[in-house]
């Protein structure tokens, strides 16, 4: 049985697999884009649908919910007086629900998460990634450390939520190309399910 994600952001039980989200990092430049554009999928090219999303071999015991839930808060607060914060006019309480429902959505809360493509844990981090933020994303709580500071990345260059999920998505290059949100449908489904969860978490921006 596994977790599978509604269109309203909620999460249930399904004997069914989920499909796998795909990751497509690049460097990216600050941006100073504050509006969100939305564009359609007819005319743009969208990777080949994932396969269900397979999960790693645990290395060590998975750790228990609470321990989990914990550690994502404890991350989200370490960054609290971060400038992307400022940058992106959000208070400590809308970042530390929108870092959790981002880290919902990627993995369901699973620490041994793992992606066709290779994204690894909590925060679904690619190995080049977490190389560049110098964690060990099979390390769980170095995951969630290396996922609250790339998103905090993203908040810095595009100073807004939706626009940070979609880079955190498909990569800062192509939120920079498309000068909005790409027109992948995952990507679109991606920045709409974590928004809503952050609502169904009390949270509206």
């Amino acid at each position: 049985m596994v977790l599978v994600m509604r269109e309203d952001g909620v999460l249930e039980a399904s004997r069914d697999g989920g499909t796998g989200f795909a990751r497509y990092y690049g460097d990216g430049v600050r941006s100073e884009m504050q509006g969100v554009l939305l564009f359609g999928g007819d005319e743009a090219e969208f990777p080949e649908e994932l396969e269900p999303a397979t999960m790693a071999r645990a290395s060590h015991a998975r750790a228990p919910a609470s321990e989990v839930l914990a550690e994502i808060d404890a991350a989200a607060l370490r960054y609290a007086g971060h400038d992307a914060l400022r940058q992106a006019g959000l208070s400590v309480t809308e970042w530390l629900h929108l870092y959790r429902a981002n880290i919902e959505i990627e993995s369901g809360y699973n620490p041994q998460a793992r992606s066709p493509v290779g994204a690894i844990g909590l925060g679904q981090l690619m190995p080049g990634t977490a190389s560049l933020l110098e964690v060990d994303p099979h390390d769980w709580r170095q995951n969630l450390d290396g996922s609250a500071r790339y998103l905090l990345m993203q908040l810095g260059r595009f100073r807004s939520p939706e626009l940070a999920l979609a880079a955190y998505n498909a990569g800062p290059e192509a939120v920079l190309q498309y000068g909005g949100i790409p027109p992948y449908q995952e990507t679109q489904g991606h920045v709409r399910k974590v928004m809503s969860v952050v609502a169904r978490l009390g949270v509206e921006f």
